[in-house]
């Protein structure tokens, strides 16, 4: 039995990255957790060596040892951020920060003859949401007039002309409440006569409303997709922010969604991407995003488990078969 790990990169608590474990420690897959934010520079220790000899590297945690070099694949889930070098204390801790950033992630991501799902450069490539939408729309997905603008002239124009409009931030933040907590900036619905000057701070992404009667999440791991119809408890924009409101069941892909997505998926050498679409009376999907690192654990207990399983295959197989 070949007992080379599996090496998943995630923060504690993280209930998706659990699935997975969980799959792969019933098929006897070994595997390793690491959350360089939070393991390093304590307890663990990274040596690895560069040259004409090739690669060799070592990594140590409080309970484990890892011969870098025999990674059978790495599962990049979410490890946390490393600490904000603007609110660093001195110079010496900034410079600290931004050499742990590049230095152990940079090692992880140049494992050599490894898969990973996905490559954290391939993640950021694809996340951006301009090139999602160009390249959605070159491959012949349906997506909604959109406007990516800091004229707020336009932004009103294009809010008239279209009549329902929402506006979407082009990356997803998180943003600090007067309790400490992080508020997330949801999508909103927006009104020609509420655009002000303050559009001109920076580029805001507004899209026309799809008429939409339910929200699609379609989990693609390589050539296989778990779709799953989101239907919600009144009339809400971004069914994301009360779970509680919504119904997940099953839902079959048409072929040319199915098409649609594996180019998707080539194009940005993902092996994972998590869709979004909206789901018109007529049948139609609506693009909404991909986003490459997305979370599924909540569509239900069976798709869960078929997700994960897939998960778990293409990770045991690896780079090398």
């Amino acid at each position: 039995m070949d007992r080379s790990p599996v090496l998943v990169i995630t923060a504690l608590g993280d209930i998706t990255a659990d699935l997975v474990v969980g799959e792969l420690h019933e098929r006897g897959v070994p595997v390793v957790r690491l959350d360089p934010a939070t393991d390093f520079p304590e307890p663990a220790r990274l040596t690895v060596r560069f040259g004409a000899g090739g690669f060799a590297g070592e990594l140590t945690t409080a309970t484990r040892g890892l011969d870098l070099v025999k990674v059978r694949s790495v599962y990049w889930r979410r490890p946390a951020p490393y600490g904000d070098p603007r609110q660093a204390e001195s110079p010496e801790r900034r410079f600290g920060i931004e050499e742990a950033r590049a230095g152990y992630t940079g090692v992880l991501t140049a494992l050599p003859g490894v898969l990973h799902l996905n490559h954290p450069l391939r993640n950021r490539a694809a996340g951006s949401k301009p090139v999602q939408l160009a390249t959605a729309g070159r491959l012949g997905f349906l997506v909604a007039p959109t406007l990516i603008t800091n004229r707020v002239e336009d932004a009103r124009a294009f809010a008239r002309g279209h009549g329902r409009v929402v506006y979407k931030p082009l990356h997803g933040v998180h943003l600090p409440g007067a309790d400490g907590r992080n508020r997330t900036v949801w999508v909103s619905p927006v009104h020609a006569d509420e655009l002000d000057d303050s559009v001109a701070l920076c580029p805001h992404l507004f899209q026309v409303r799809v008429p939409k009667v339910a929200d699609i999440r379609l989990a693609a791991v390589a050539d296989d997709l778990f779709a799953t119809r989101i239907d919600t408890d009144g009339d809400h924009v971004d069914w994301r922010q009360d779970q509680r409101l919504v119904r997940c069941s099953p839902i079959s892909v048409p072929d040319v969604v199915v098409d649609a997505v594996r180019t998707y998926l080539r194009t940005f050498g993902l092996v994972f991407g998590a869709f979004d679409f909206a789901l018109d009376s007529e049948g139609r999907w609506w693009f909404l995003e991909c986003n490459p690192n997305g979370q599924w654990a909540f569509v239900g207990e069976e798709t869960n488990r078929a997700i994960a399983g897939a998960l778990a295959d293409v990770l045991q197989k690896g780079a090398s078969e």
